[in-house]
Formats: C-alpha cells, structure tokens, sequence
C-alpha cells in the first residue's frame, strides 16, 4: 500500500515589533547586537575544485553504469468481467436459474517486477536473478543512462537463482569480477542496485560471514552475507569490494514480518555466478555432475558417537541405487574426509563441490568407514533432472535420557507397504515420540523406522530394546528410513 508523502516547510516567524520599526530602527537594532556579539569570521570555499575523497565515491562513479534496471511483466489469468453463463444443463445444476446468470470469466492480467542486472561483456550480456524474471513475458533493462532495451532471456539456473539476459548494445562498461573465494568477513561491501524501483542506488556495509548454507532459499548455497541494506528490487543487483570489483550477486533478505532490510542479506558468490553463466552462454542449460549420496553433516553428538569428538566431514546418511557412489563401493555411514586432497567441511560443502565439477569427471574420495581412512575413485555421472531431495534432520542433541518417550513397533510388510518401503524391510517403526524427549529434539518422527542403533542392525522390537540396553553412552546413533532414504540421527 502506498502512504501519501507530507512535506512541511519551516514557518516564518514575523515579530510585530519589527515590523513597526523603521529601516532606520532595524539598522540601530543590527548595530546594538553586532557591538553585543562579534562578527563571525567564517571561511567560504570559493573554489570549485573536489575535495578530497576518503569515502566510495571514485569507486561508485565507475561502478554505477555497470549495473542496471530491470522490469519484467508476466501475464496471468484472473477472473474479471460478467459474461452470460451458458445454457447448458451442467452449468444449471451448479448455478442454478435459466441460463441468464452472470459468471466470472477468465481474462488476461499483467503482473509487473522490478529488480537489478550487472552488465557482465560489452556486448550486452547480463546477470540477474531467476526470480526476478521467472514466467516473464516481457524482460526490460534500463541502463544508467536512461536508455532502454528488450532483453532476450538467455538460460536460467532455478537451483542457483541466476538468469542470463541478453541485450542488442554494444560498447556497454562491463563489471570488473573478483576471485569471491579471497573474499573475507570484515571486508568493505558496496550493494548497488534499484530498490523499491526509486532509481539507482549504493548501500554500505561489510562482509558478515561467507559460506551461508542451509537456509532454504535455493537449492545450491554458499552465500556471501552482509549488512549493507539490501531492500526488495535490489534483487540481480552487484555486490562489489571496496576497488568495485563484483563480489556477488544480491538476491535474498532475512526479513521477520518487514519487507526492508535487517541488516541481513546474501548474495551468491561471483565465482559461481561466473561459471553458471559460461555454461548458460555455451549450452542454453546448467548441468552438474552427480555422485549420488544424501549428505549429512557430522554433528558434535554423531562425532562423539563415532568415538572422534573432533570429526569433520560430510556422512553418507544414503547411497541411491545405481549411482557412481554405490558402483564405487560407497555405503551408508561412511564419512566423506576429502575430495581430491580438499577437506571437506560439511554436507553443503561436498555438495557444492561436486555440484561445480563436469559429468564424466573422475575424483578421489579419502572416506572414513569403521575408523580406517580408505580411498575411493569415483566416475561422476550428470545430475538426473529431478535430484532425490536431501532429507534434513530437525535440531539434533545430546541428552541423558536416550530414547525415553519413544515407542516402536516391529515392522510388518503391510505397514512397510504404508510407509512406501519393500515389503521385505526390517526394523522397528516409531508409532509415538514424545516432544518433549530427547529423541524429538533430536528429530525422530512417528512413521521413522529404525533400521540400525549404535551401527547393530535391529529386525524387531526384541533387537531394539537390546541394542539400547547396550548404550552405555550419553548418546545413540539411529540408522533411520524416512519415506525411502536412510539418515542418522544422534539421540
């Protein structure tokens, strides 16, 4: 909704007593309080020449034509209008009367957006964000010069929210683009683009932290974050270093029932940006290579039941059938240490690493499967167009209390048919968690079934309860099916 703005001008405040002098009055009232209070000797510039900068301004002078409008209109249906309802008997069942009734009928309506671009080549390609010209039909980029072109969509990545435009120009300034992966936290950030549509505009912030993940926004994330103010239309804007070198590509805010900025927001790192773009240029698509594992990330409590408090990796919480991993040898609760000699962090990093590498690429994985450290080679395939969703646990803890509050039953055939699991499945399926147990902070659901504890297969009930009685541990690793893929979970 939009608020009316109120200007309000500084009232003159005219004295009566002023006003019943004379000139020659108010010269003898000026004289009286200039031989009252001294003359000020003010110094004035009067020379045109800059002053000094020690602030942004070179660096956004350069930078500001390289980053543009963007407006895009997509076209929907919406019912609008009354048109005679049909004369026909099915109509007059739901509607009822002759015929003659007024419905609602479909009609085109134009939805309109606004976001950023960054000139990337001077000869017209640019970056935006997928959002900000998903479903459009009509794409348009206003340069910083006011002149504006059609812009032809290239290819869009949905998974890393990047979108490739393409415009009929030339001789265009064109980003300078940093290695994003020097970037650190405390490094100056200059966000720049066209937020609410009030034109172009340069926020100030820093680096906040790098490597965000998790957060749900896209598929792939490894988010610069920063409190330079990003608002709604800075979306596809740059975000640049203090040389106005691009750092990253603005595209989402944290915000908590406000539209504006908190003070959090992230963009995609330019390595990134920079190589979706290259294969959008060359093939029209992205495609990633595949390795076929669900990921999890290695917990204090899942280190500590894998005996190694300080364990680090990514845990192979499930192997997809047929995919390099399980023709390599790969198997449900390894822990992946290294890929090709680089330390893998976590879940997300693994995933980003594999995701950045070509089908038909061969790696080396340094995994660790029942405390030794063994080597595997893996042919990576291209990612399938529909990729088996990562199933994430909820808040994972350590408690004393292990599986109070948890019940379970062995599983039968008819219930693992439910459950959309083999009929010849085995283990024991949650029928009720109590939330305030250890085991629902942990994230185990009804309808979980429980295929292993403390890495001991467990067929029925008579099994789990001995597994259990057999932790003397403050924790216990749950090998879990959920709706067809495994994970662990540390209780």
């Amino acid at each position: 909704m939009h608020k009316e703005k109120f200007w309000r001008r500084p009232q003159a405040m005219l004295l009566a007593a002023a006003l019943a002098l004379g000139i020659g009055g108010a010269c003898i009232a000026a004289d009286q309080l200039g031989s009252q209070h001294p003359t000020l000797d003010l110094k004035v510039a009067t020379s045109d020449a800059a002053p000094s900068r020690l602030g942004f301004a070179p660096v956004v002078k350069k930078v500001l034509p390289e980053v543009v409008s963007v407006s895009s209109t997509m076209v929907s249906k919406a019912p609008a209008g009354n048109e005679q309802m049909p004369d026909d008997p099915l109509f007059q069942q739901f509607f009822g009367g002759n015929g003659n009734r007024q419905f609602q009928a479909p009609r085109e309506q134009r939805e309109k957006a606004l976001g950023s671009g960054v000139i990337m080549t001077p000869d017209g390609y640019l970056l935006t964000n997928n959002h900000v010209v998903d479903g459009a039909t009509d794409v348009r980029v206003t340069l910083s010069d006011k002149r504006e072109f059609k812009a032809k969509v290239v290819g869009t990545d949905p998974k890393s929210d990047i979108a490739v435009l393409k415009i009929d120009a030339t001789n265009l300034p064109n980003i300078t683009i940093a290695n994003s992966a020097n970037v650190q936290v405390g490094d100056y950030a200059l966000a720049i683009g066209n937020p609410f549509g009030v034109g172009q505009t340069v926020t100030m912030g820093i680096v906040s932290a790098t490597g965000r993940s998790h957060l749900g926004i896209e598929d792939y994330e490894n988010f610069i974050q920063t409190d330079a103010p990003i608002n709604p239309g800075n979306s596809g804007g740059a975000l640049v270093n203090d040389r106005g070198e691009l750092i990253g590509i603005n595209t989402a805010i944290l915000s908590h029932g406000s539209e504006g900025n908190q003070g959090i927001g992230f963009a995609i790192p330019s390595d990134e940006a920079r190589s979706v773009m290259r294969q959008i240029v060359a093939n029209g698509k992205v495609t990633r290579a595949y390795l076929g594992i669900v990921p999890q990330d290695v917990t204090p409590a899942m280190a500590k039941a894998f005996g190694d408090a300080d364990l680090h990796g990514a845990l192979v919480g499930d192997v997809s059938p047929n995919s390099p991993a399980q023709k390599s040898g790969l198997e449900t609760g390894d822990i992946v240490l290294s890929v090709n000699g680089k330390p893998v962090a976590d879940s997300n990093d693994l995933r980003m690493t594999i995701s950045q590498m070509a089908p038909d690429t061969s790696v080396k994985l340094q995994v660790l499967r029942n405390g030794s450290e063994r080597e595997f080679a893996v042919k990576l395939a291209e990612l399938p167009t529909t990729e088996a969703a990562a199933v994430h646990p909820g808040r994972n803890g350590s408690h004393n209390s292990v599986l109070s509050g948890v019940s379970v039953e062995t599983l039968d055939a008819d219930t693992a048919k439910q459950l959309g699991l083999p009929a010849s499945s085995l283990g024991v399926v949650v029928t009720n968690v109590n939330p305030a147990s250890a085991a629902a902070d942990a994230g185990l659901k009804r309808g979980d079934v429980i295929q292993q504890v403390n890495r001991k297969p467990v067929g029925n009930t008579s099994d789990f309860e001995t597994a259990v009685g057999n932790s003397k541990e403050d924790s216990t690793l749950l090998l879990v099916n959920r709706h067809g893929s495994t994970l662990f979970l540390a209780v």
